[in-house]
């Protein structure tokens, strides 16, 4: 045998996605790439790894052993290499957080600088929407949860980051007044996310607290999407300002201003009450703690001027 630590890694990650597209996506590599290493790995077994029905991969059952083992070894890995950065002094061990999706354009000002000064430490960082956020808190599997919409069935500790602002955005085509009524909305095209968003769930919220008739156009999977939908003129949504930036710069996106909006909340970093925090993550704690104010006035000075 004469496999190699990252072939254990990539045939770990083929296992738990059954995709070698979505392998190559979540290591950052290439498909090919990917493709060469499970087959290299392949070519020291006797017995099958994997195996394709259809398109879909499946993994074998001698296969699921080898995945198993491979987890075991990578941790060991791991724990070797916490050890001796331990040994040096320095802070170790790995911080993992699930963020909403527009919680992208947030969560990175918050962790670079702590990164910086402890390379040491492993970030692992799950962006998709709300309700899977809210899933992976629930059962224990990450550290913390960035979200803008607080979970209410959950007993969760929080702290505040960041407040989150969404607007009524649209191209730059067609003009608007200065002011306008919920009125508007009913000659408007919307475009929505999909179930389980926190900015579907805040914009249907407001809808309904104004008793606004809309016209619903399409319903879109991220924000991304939207935006690009809106650029090219096929409607207009609710949007968080985080994400708008660039395209208000460009002048490719206009805020309407409208009786209502924008609507705040907060950009939230949440977790499980009574957690007992890694070292890693209770000194990102004591970060937070010290420096939240200081990056919102450095990053995010462009935000607060709205």
């Amino acid at each position: 045998m004469n496999y190699t630590l990252n072939q254990l890694q990539i045939f770990l990650k083929i296992a738990e996605t059954l995709s070698i597209t979505k392998a190559a996506e979540e290591l950052h590599l290439t498909q090919p790439a990917v493709s060469i290493q499970l087959k290299n790995f392949q070519a020291q077994f006797d017995m099958p790894l994997t195996e394709v029905v259809g398109r879909k991969i499946y993994i074998t059952e001698f296969g699921k052993e080898i995945a198993a083992s491979a987890e075991r070894i990578i941790e060991q890995v791991y724990a070797i290499n916490y050890k001796t950065a331990a040994y040096k002094g320095l802070l170790t061990g790995s911080i993992k957080i699930s963020v909403v999706s527009t919680g992208k354009y947030v969560m990175p000002y918050f962790l670079s600088d702590f990164l910086k000064l402890h390379p040491e430490v492993e970030l692992v960082m799950d962006v998709t929407n709300k309700r899977d956020v809210v899933e992976s808190l629930s059962r224990n599997d990450v550290d913390f949860s960035l979200v803008s919409v607080l979970p209410p069935k959950l007993e969760i500790e929080k702290m505040e980051l960041l407040k989150n602002k969404l607007y009524l955005v649209g191209n730059t085509e067609r003009s608007f007044p200065e002011e306008n009524t919920t009125a508007i909305f009913k000659d408007l095209p919307l475009i929505f996310r999909e179930d389980g968003s926190g900015t579907l769930q805040t914009m249907m919220n407001y809808l309904s607290r104004n008793n606004i008739r809309f016209l619903k156009k399409m319903e879109l999977k991220s924000n991304e999407a939207v935006k690009q939908a809106i650029i090219s003129g096929m409607g207009y949504s609710v949007m968080p300002l985080i994400g708008l930036r660039n395209e208000l710069l460009n002048k490719d996106l206009q805020i309407i201003n409208v009786k209502g909006l924008p609507i705040t909340t907060q950009w939230t970093l949440i977790w499980m009450k009574g957690k007992n925090h890694s070292p890693a993550a209770a000194a990102y704690l004591e970060y937070l703690n010290e420096h939240t104010q200081r990056i919102i006035a450095d990053k995010f000075n462009w935000y607060e001027q709205y």
